[in-house]
């Protein structure tokens, strides 16, 4: 199975475009190891997908080649997998997984299972290759009872555990109140997952774009 893959056709064709779009979007220098906050653990939580779905490439907003979008603020949301030099990952897999535009898990238990959005596809995966770059396109996330907007990630690195975080979004007023976001002791380290969702420069369709780097614990052996 090919993680990087995207639907094809139509759906391909507007993804691609959207990389045009977004063309400076990982433009960023290297970063210096003094310089980086290592990114705090968090819980998997109770809604990894008990299923998975057929399709699970890192477009989530259509799903296998329906022509019908999902609900929701279309997110082109990436950045980078790193160790603790600040050196890129290869051949990290990337997962996210969220709830829908209806604040639905794709998980049996998940409150409101008869709203579940069935042109989501709540799930995506991504191989990183030499910069270690990843890239989703998803939706931006909601509030849903007891949790402030939020997407999980797991990052799978060949030799090491699996590591599992969860990324916020600025300025929401639930940050304050969220019982997980708020176990991050360091402030620093809670700082460093929650990150803007901005307006896509030229998209005219409404689209935001996120950056959310992943900083791991540990440095690979020479």
């Amino acid at each position: 199975m090919n993680n990087q893959r995207i639907v094809g056709g139509l759906g391909r064709r507007r993804f691609l475009g959207g990389l045009g779009i977004a063309a400076g979007f990982f433009a960023v220098p290297g970063l210096y190891a003094e310089a980086l906050t290592r990114t705090p653990a968090q819980t998997e939580g109770p809604f990894y997908p008990d299923k998975l779905p057929l399709d699970t490439d890192n477009d989530l907003v259509v799903l296998n080649d329906s022509l019908t979008p999902s609900a929701g603020i279309v997110t082109w949301l990436g950045g980078r997998i790193l160790d603790a030099r600040g050196m890129p990952i290869r051949n990290a897999v990337v997962e996210i997984w969220q709830a829908d535009a209806n604040g639905v898990y794709l998980h049996k238990d998940s409150d409101g299972g008869n709203r579940r959005d069935k042109h989501f596809q709540g799930f995506g995966r991504f191989l990183t290759g030499s910069t270690g770059e990843y890239q989703f396109r998803t939706i931006k996330p909601v509030p849903y009872p007891g949790r402030t907007p939020h997407i999980h990630y797991s990052v799978k690195v060949p030799g090491q555990p699996k590591f599992t975080t969860q990324c916020y979004v600025l300025g929401e007023p639930g940050n304050e109140k969220d019982g997980v976001l708020k176990g991050i002791a360091d402030a620093k380290a809670r700082k460093s997952v929650i990150v803007p969702f901005a307006p896509m420069e030229g998209s005219k369709a409404g689209e935001l774009t996120a950056r959310f780097d992943v900083v791991l614990g540990f440095t690979p052996e020479a």
